[in-house]
């Protein structure tokens, strides 16, 4: 196999990090492992190092175990594990599309009202969709009389920071939502009349949030529990899951993100199943193919698209639910699961997705991509 150059793409951030080998969780020599399983070398480059018109990069290249920085012609094809937010890193990206640079998961962050109604047009998906609409004071007092649980959260939030919880009990509405006064960070207010404090009121209203009826999740200590489902395509390029596990609420509040603190195990685990039980597998089935209608559902939208985390809910009846989408999944929920050989994984499809876009570069039909910042 001919060994070729891929590119990762990094935030600025990230990229500091890489001599000292200190990114985040994100593992390179994951990265490196899973190139060389398909014959090629990973190079780590940022947007403002790149020359598109003379096609050449400044990237760190690891060499005789040390990442050393250099010039180098750009690489054909590129997978994007950065967050490009501002419009000239948009038209910088657009850029190099139209010039034929590969650039996969080019984007990796979407308003979440705009991936619902994506959805929402797959009639096959609506069941698995829970009711959402945009905040508006009316919409607002329409979900509070149909509903007595809601959650609130940022149409471009992420990691869990912003959403809130609204919920009736006992003919009394309160109010669940982060707080610096409290030492675990979250706090549970009752609502004067029902209604929301006026600061939170305008925050919602001013900004992009969603209403979102809350899905009565399954629990695991009496915790709600949702699940992680990775959705990648691989050398194939067609799009298969990964791997699945689960993250289980801290006690002081409802949100599951493992930011916040949520515990991570298999699937299993969490639904107190054996992993020989037809219902266990029934399920895991049923899981798998939400997940896959989901990412092609999106896919027929989203030019580019190869990698996704989807957060998916199971209520005690087997209801499974879309939650959130995650264009920049970290998958580093595997390995604090104890799944290493799935977390290895998670970083071989999308370098097997690599390989199969730099051999079939000249016959893939071009998808140049302008950025709505809509979709944001």
């Amino acid at each position: 196999m001919l060994q070729e150059t891929i590119g990762i793409l990094f935030d600025s951030r990230m990229y500091r990090g890489i001599p000292a080998g200190r990114t985040g969780q994100e593992s390179l020599a994951n990265v490196e492992q899973a190139a060389a399983c398909y014959g090629l070398t990973p190079c780590f480059l940022r947007l403002e190092d790149v020359d598109s018109d003379n096609k050449t990069c400044m990237a760190y290249v690891k060499k005789e175990g040390i990442y050393v920085r250099q010039r180098m012609p750009l690489p054909s094809v590129i997978h994007n594990r950065a967050l490009q937010l501002r419009r000239s890193e948009q038209h910088q990206v657009t850029k190099l599309l139209l010039q034929g640079i590969q650039v996969y998961n080019v984007r990796n962050r979407y308003r979440k009202d705009h991936i619902h109604e994506m959805l929402y047009q797959d009639p096959g998906l609506r069941q698995h969709l829970p009711r959402a609409v945009k905040a508006t004071p009316d919409s607002l007092a329409y979900m509070m009389e149909h509903y007595d649980d809601l959650v609130i959260k940022p149409c471009s939030g992420s990691i869990g920071h912003g959403i809130m919880r609204i919920f009736q009990k006992d003919g009394q509405w309160k109010l669940t939502c982060e707080t610096r006064t409290s030492r675990k960070g979250w706090a549970t207010f009752r609502l004067n009349k029902g209604q929301l404090p006026s600061a939170t009121l305008r925050r919602i209203f001013r900004h992009a949030y969603l209403i979102e009826e809350r899905i009565p999740l399954v629990r695991f200590e009496g915790r709600p529990v949702d699940l992680r489902v990775s959705v990648q395509r691989g050398s194939d390029g067609l799009w298969a899951i990964t791997g699945i596990f689960a993250k289980v609420a801290p006690a002081h509040t409802f949100v599951t993100n493992i930011a916040q603190g949520s515990k991570v195990m298999t699937l299993a685990e969490a639904l107190d199943l054996q992993a020989t039980d037809w219902h266990a597998l029934e399920l895991e089935n049923r899981i798998r193919s939400v997940g896959l209608r989901i990412a092609r559902t999106l896919a027929s939208s989203l030019p580019h698209l190869a990698d996704l985390g989807l957060d998916l809910g199971i209520t005690e009846k087997g209801q499974i639910y879309f939650i959130e989408c995650n264009g920049r999944d970290q998958r580093y929920g595997f390995r604090k699961a104890g799944m290493t050989e799935t977390w290895k994984a998670s970083y071989r499809q999308p370098m097997a997705y690599g390989r199969l876009l730099l051999e079939q570069n000249s016959r893939i039909p071009r998808q140049p991509q302008t950025y709505d910042r809509g979709l944001y």
